[in-house]
């Protein structure tokens, strides 16, 4: 049935940037919308399931004839048949309830489960069929006719697999055409397109507390929660990026009283600048030894706490100047990983909010009283006791604790308008630890409960597992201390740096300005795409002799990779070293060939090749539906993968020489095709530093591809 009338889901057909699995899926729900008519596929639905229902009940008739004593015993125990009235009830329920247009999660369709499918499946007509009264493959038929026009430039002819499965390949023709528009995309995105439905997200990751160093259970946040904000903000979304910083609490009634005592300037505005209070955490601990030992010193901090949260001058300046100094300390870090435009937004700022969480839940009548403390009962949670376990919200001295500071700040990012000084996001992610699992869960719940979220909104925890010592125990020093991270940072660099010397002529000399630099990329890039690397939810064992490996899904192989393209690059535009004179430590200077005007395909590497970077989009799409960064490296390594495959066996350029001229912006019969390059511009996804261009993150290799320069092929 086809339907001119029938309204469909808007549809990109611009010719200008890659087709996704995300662009086939949308043709086939306009395919659908176009073809069939979602009530006819209701009503077919219910009929079926009332056929089914019925040959159940004869197998469960038959049943109970054997095993019942007598006929009639059996035939009292099956439920009597529909009237014809009864059945056109449940059918007619069923189309008044049928959704008005067929949508995303009609389509089914995944990208081919094996090679010689092609690049793309689509089992809509299976589903279809059944409901509509058809055959599968004749609802394929119909599907592949009303997605022909759409794909004559860009698919082969679909092909009806089995029992009426759609196999999708790209054409070759496309391929080429598809590579170049990658190459001669000068944007910088290598033609993915910017998404069609931008959001609002905020991204809450990081969160070290003040006064405290961080440790290596913070790496996982920064890098994770920084890694997915580069992907969406390069697919086109509007990010915000929040540091949920540890700055309020009764902890710091005890560390501004120890300040009063031994760094009194600490306690003046217009002193507290000046006052360096030197290591933080040996300051943390004197403090709370005192604490421990000393009773009076225990009043004068509870009593700090409240005169902190009264806003008492004095201990708001040696609260700030805490923060202060503890912020310095983390920037370092973040410095050293390339993290920016990371917005802080502690405990701090949400207090004045927490006052009308809990009156709005009172309000309610979802908070309630329990033992003198304020609490929240959701469904679904026990104590081991078996008894109800409730979420405090507010505690029996008044005080208020991380939950409901939570709250407090899902209201601002997705309750409170732009005009209320809030976020007013559409999604909001959560990036910590797997431990925290049912905190969030039991935030969320409420927050739900209380009508905090709009049904536009989502709030969504990222869990990750732990970091784990080689043991597979607890990652810790040789005293059993907790790893600081930029004494891990430092080890990495300093094992990348004696590695660099060791193969040095002299490996007593001093590194140049250039190999300290590589030291630092190695060093610091191998533990980031290390974490990244692994799947988030899983344990990882932290081993620096394999994220330093050039062996594997590491960063010095991928890094090896890049470094291998621009030797190629320098080799065909015969550049000489005068020519790369003058340059800064970790730059370079290239002679990059102008895109070719035309792409020959000549050999299966290079069409297997072509195929695997023209997934790029499809890659990012999955990353920022599910979240799993794994993916994207696990997409950098086949690509690294295939490219040197296609040097091995397509393009054996160590035979290449100077007497070799580059070839030019054309190509004859029988050369090869391409090669990737570089180009340091910044690149939305992976801004970082020059070692891996815009290198802050995962994008690599993929980073600098272009694929311009052309090579003879002996």
């Amino acid at each position: 049935m086809s339907s001119s009338s029938m309204s469909t889901v808007a549809f990109d057909n611009d010719s200008s940037s890659l087709k996704s699995i995300e662009w086939v899926r949308q043709l086939v729900v306009k395919v659908l919308n176009d073809t069939f008519d979602p009530v006819e596929v209701a009503r077919g639905a219910a009929l079926a399931k009332l056929e089914g229902g019925g040959k159940k009940k004869s197998k469960k008739k038959k049943k109970l004839n054997a095993e019942a004593e007598t006929e009639a015993e059996a035939e009292a125990a099956v439920p009597p048949p529909m009237s014809e009235e009864e059945k056109e009830r449940i059918v007619q329920e069923a189309v008044a309830q049928a959704k008005k247009e067929f949508d995303i999660t009609d389509v089914m369709v995944t990208p081919a489960t094996k090679e010689e499918f092609g690049d793309y499946q689509c089992n809509a007509a299976m589903g279809l069929a059944r409901n509509l009264g058809m055959s599968p493959r004749d609802c394929a038929a119909q599907i592949i006719e009303g997605m022909r026009p759409f794909l004559s430039d860009i698919m082969d002819e679909p092909e009806i697999a089995g029992p009426g499965f759609i196999n999708l390949r790209f054409k070759e023709s496309y391929l080429a055409n598809a590579i170049q528009k990658m190459a001669q995309d000068t944007e910088g995105r290598l033609a993915v397109p910017l998404t069609t439905n931008k959001k609002k997200i905020v991204v809450d990751f990081s969160s070290p507390n003040i006064a405290k160093e961080m440790h290596v259970g913070h790496l996982r946040s920064t890098i994770i929660g920084d890694t997915l904000s580069n992907v969406m903000e390069f697919s086109g979304h509007d990010v915000v990026r929040l540091n949920h910083i540890g700055d309020w609490g009764t902890q710091f009634g005890m560390l501004v009283e120890h300040l009063r005592d031994e760094y009194p300037a600490a306690l003046s505005k217009e002193t507290s600048g000046d006052v360096d209070l030197g290591d933080l955490v040996l300051l943390y601990k004197a403090a709370k030894k005192r604490f421990d030992a000393d009773d009076d010193f225990k009043i004068r901090a509870r009593e700090g706490v409240v005169r902190l949260q009264a806003g008492d001058e004095e201990a708001l300046a040696a609260w700030e100047s805490l923060c202060a100094a503890s912020r310095k300390e983390y920037q370092k870090i973040y410095d050293a990983l390339d993290i920016k435009g990371l917005n802080e937004r502690g405990e701090s700022f949400y207090n004045p909010f927490l006052k009308g969480v809990i009156d709005d839940l009172e309000k309610q009548g979802l908070a309630v009283e329990s033992e003198g403390a304020t609490v929240v009962f959701l469904e679904g949670f026990t104590s081991r006791d078996g008894n109800s376990l409730p979420m405090l919200v507010r505690k029996s001295d008044g005080g208020f604790n991380y939950a409901t500071t939570d709250l407090a700040a899902i209201r601002h990012r997705v309750q409170m308008s732009a005009e209320e000084g809030g976020e007013a996001s559409d999604r909001v992610l959560y990036v910590t630890d797997a431990g925290q699992a049912q905190h969030f869960e039991m935030v969320f719940q409420a927050a739900q409960k209380a009508k905090f979220v709009p049904a536009s909104a989502s709030l969504e925890h990222v869990p990750f597992g732990l970091v784990q010592g080689e043991d597979g125990k607890k990652f810790a020093t040789r005293s059993g201390d907790t790893v600081k991270l930029q004494d891990l940072l430092d080890e990495a660099v300093r094992i990348a740096g004696d590695d660099i010397r060791a193969r040095k002529e002299d490996p007593n000399a001093e590194l140049t300005a250039e190999e300290q630099h590589v030291v630092q990329t190695v060093g610091i890039g191998a533990v980031k795409y290390a974490d990244l690397s692994m799947n988030r939810v899983s344990n990882y064992k932290f081993s620096y002799g394999r994220m330093l490996s050039l062996n594997g899904n590491t960063a010095p192989y991928m890094l090896y990779a890049y470094a291998r393209i621009c030797g190629i690059v320098r080799k065909a535009t015969i550049l000489s070293d005068e020519d790369n004179s003058g340059t800064k430590a970790g730059e370079t200077t290239m002679q990059w060939p102008e895109p070719a005007s035309e792409i020959i395909l000549s050999d299966e590497s290079e069409r297997q090749l072509i195929r695997t970077l023209i997934k790029l989009p499809d890659v990012l799409n999955e990353v920022e539906n599910d979240l799993y960064p794994n993916k994207l490296c696990d997409y950098l390594f086949d690509t690294s993968q295939k490219f040197n495959q296609l040097l091995l066996f397509a393009i054996p350029i160590d035979r290449y020489r100077d007497s070799h001229a580059p070839c030019g912006n054309s190509r004859t019969q029988g050369e090869s095709t391409f090669t990737m390059h570089g180009d340091s511009r910044y690149h939305p996804i992976a801004d970082g530093p020059s070692w891996y261009p815009g290198g802050g993150t995962t994008l690599m290799t993929l980073e600098r591809i272009r694929l311009d320069s052309l090579f003879t092929n002996y």
